[in-house]
């Protein structure tokens, strides 16, 4: 046998223990946030961590860092199991009780903003990585006051959208809800929990319904929120440093002793997850649904990982059989 064919033959047989190597070790990056409307994280994500634009995200960043927003995707507890309340205390709602994301707390009225009409609104939550699981969205109370800290019971005591798996579209969950009849500056609260899993995902999206006339306070009107574009993502993936396999970047200690906020009827769980008569959507058939592929958060990286571990480890044997081969006096070119 030629020295190329046993570099082929060997190359070959490196092929799947390479493969499973690089499919256990390939990492699993952050899970997602809401995009339309669009999550305070986001917007000063969007806006760069490092020179935000708006008066609120710098604000933020001074109180978090720039790294809590290249980690805009994370904001999470990995082991909430449906327990948001007695986790999460009142005035830290949007960085879900995580002092790593504690400027998106901050009270204020100029947070950028999206614009909301009631009635029919179909949202978008950007999927960095799917998941089964139920989305709850909640508004605000008539009278809500974005320059005090948030509380449990400034939320409607029912979610206005509900669904379970929806669907997935270009990396996105897009699903229906029948927005309430409101007026001025409000706040859409999320929660995203996994079925498949006790983790859970947090987020808020200031919104304005009518004309912006500013905050409580005589704040100014708030800049126009925008979602980071999937160019901005992949810029801001190098500085990233969530890597948690589906259970939080890191053990989020501070959940453990969270006091419990006080208990409340707001933003109760209901025991259904299914989607309600309130214009949330179920996946439609036939639709393209990855969240119910599977539940393991390494799905989305196992043909990333394994193609890399593949191409990294055939390269290496080739190298090895070319380097015998040359010593053995087996014919190669250079």
């Amino acid at each position: 046998m030629t020295a190329r064919r046993k570099v082929t033959s060997v190359a070959a047989l490196g092929f799947a223990p390479f493969a499973l190597a690089g499919l256990a070790a390939a990492p699993a990056v952050a899970h997602g946030s809401m995009t339309d409307p669009v999550s305070r994280v986001s917007a000063c994500y969007a806006e760069g961590p490092e020179s935000p634009r708006s008066a609120a995200c710098k604000a933020a960043v001074a109180a978090s860092g720039a790294q809590a927003f290249y980690d805009w995707n994370e904001v999470n507890i990995a082991n909430a199991a449906g327990n948001h309340q007695q986790l999460i205390p009142d005035g830290k709602l949007c960085s879900a009780g995580r002092d790593k994301y504690k400027g998106l707390d901050l009270p204020r009225g100029d947070w950028p903003s999206s614009s909301l009409a009631s009635g029919n609104h179909t949202f978008r939550y950007k999927a960095t990585a799917p998941h089964k699981g139920s989305f709850e969205l909640y508004l605000t109370k008539d009278g809500y006051d974005p320059s005090k800290p948030l509380k449990w019971s400034d939320l409607e005591q029912k979610p206005f959208a509900k669904v379970t798996n929806p669907t997935l579209v270009n990396g996105e969950y897009v699903f229906d809800g029948v927005v309430p009849d409101k007026s001025g500056r409000h706040l859409v609260y999320s929660i995203w929990q996994r079925s498949d899993s006790p983790e859970a995902f947090y987020t808020c999206s200031d919104v304005v319904f009518g004309k912006d006339n500013g905050g409580t306070g005589g704040t100014a009107p708030a800049p126009t929120a925008s979602a980071p574009s999937d160019e901005e993502i992949a810029d801001g993936a190098d500085e990233s440093t969530v890597d948690h396999n589906g259970h939080g970047g890191d053990e989020h200690a501070e959940h453990s002793t969270a006091p419990a906020a006080p208990a409340t009827p707001a933003a109760e769980q209901p025991a259904d997850n299914a989607p309600e008569a309130n214009g949330a959507a179920a996946p439609e058939a036939g639709s393209e649904n990855l969240a119910e592929t599977g539940g393991d958060s390494n799905t989305p990286y196992i043909a990333i990982g394994g193609a890399a571990a593949l191409a990294v480890g055939a390269a290496a044997m080739f190298g090895t059989v070319r380097r015998k081969a040359a010593t053995t006096g087996g014919r190669h070119s250079r």
